[in-house]
């Protein structure tokens, strides 16, 4: 039941990304990050339940993936450490906790839930630690939410 529960959840994300964009990813030579924040209120009720999200126009939810690039496959899901926080444009800044799940069929990604306000924007910074690698991968993305 959780996998088309996750399918939903990504499927949710990347439809509902408030900039446009069908998928944000960065690449890091062996690693590709992907990544997207927005509102709670988007993801399907049975999604949010199945996961914990709180639904409401209020509350975001950051989204982020960890793949090792393998050749000619969409990569393999990695466990990484994560760390993440927001900063808004009066520099307002929140650290936003991060829990990984997961699935049965080998998907792993990270989930972490904040307050939002209408029209704030934030300035987002993940780090992303692999295990064996020396430096964090640093991801930065800033993201302006709706709530009305």
């Amino acid at each position: 039941m959780k996998q088309p529960m996750i399918s939903l959840l990504m499927l949710a994300a990347l439809v509902f990304a408030t900039d446009g964009a069908a998928q944000q990813s960065q690449d890091f030579g062996d690693y590709v990050v992907h990544y997207n924040a927005l509102n709670t209120n988007l993801i399907p009720p049975q999604v949010a339940q199945a996961y914990g999200i709180a639904r409401s126009a209020n509350r975001a939810l950051l989204n982020v993936t960890v793949l090792r690039k393998v050749m000619d496959t969409p990569g393999s899901p990695t466990s990484a450490k994560l760390t993440a926080s927001g900063t808004n444009l009066t520099g307002q800044r929140r650290e936003i906790e991060l829990r990984e799940i997961k699935e049965p069929g080998g998907a792993v990604y990270y989930l972490g839930e904040f307050p939002v306000h209408n029209l704030e924007t934030y300035r987002f910074e993940v780090l992303v630690q692999v295990e064996g690698e020396a430096q964090p991968l640093e991801v930065r993305f800033k993201q302006e939410f709706f709530t009305e």
